[in-house]
């Protein structure tokens, strides 16, 4: 019995010696096989050009889409426009709204100044409208509109109710763009 101990205390040995070299073995060599040769870098041509900003030093801005998911393909679907903006103008005395025409047929009630057009602000519970001038009469452009050119219309704020931040709504006859963001 003395001898089959001995003979599994020699294996266990031999064993536990063979797992130590080897285990000691591969640490010394992994690190040797993930350092690559040295290589040069790519040309810069391979890189995408980068957007630098207008001036050395000035901060970017983050531009969110204004209109992501369904509301992007709502307007150009089914009224014809894209590119809705709101302004606050003159100092706060007018809030603009302009869009660009992609469609002239489904765009032609924005244009027909016989439709009622107001700016409703729920949050200064106002409701501006466009004024009208004795010599030039409403300020909105009412031409037939063409494609892929851009209208305006003014809406008075005379108290400066609305301000930049502010969200309201455009309504147009049946045309209704809710939540603009006044800039």
């Amino acid at each position: 019995m003395i001898r089959l101990e001995l003979f599994y205390t020699r294996a266990s040995r031999a064993k536990t010696m063979l797992l130590m070299g080897t285990v000691a073995g591969s640490m010394l060599v992994s690190p040797m096989l993930s350092q690559s040769p040295a290589q040069a870098p790519p040309p810069a041509s391979a890189f995408a050009p980068v957007a630098k900003p207008a001036v050395p030093g000035a901060p970017r801005r983050y531009q969110p889409d204004r209109f992501a998911g369904r509301a992007g393909k709502y307007y150009p679907l089914i009224w014809g426009i894209d590119s809705l903006t709101l302004k606050s103008v003159e100092s706060g005395d007018l809030i603009r709204f302009s869009y660009r025409v992609l469609d002239p047929n489904k765009a032609g009630i924005l244009n027909d100044k016989k439709v009622e057009a107001y700016l409703d602000s729920p949050a200064a519970h106002s409701r501006l409208v466009i004024p009208s001038l004795e010599k030039v009469g409403q300020l909105r452009q009412g031409n037939t509109p063409r494609t892929g050119t851009s209208y305006w219309m003014a809406f008075s704020n005379p108290r400066r109710t609305v301000k930049r931040g502010d969200h309201v709504n455009v309504v147009i006859g049946t045309f209704h763009a809710e939540g603009l963001v006044v800039e």
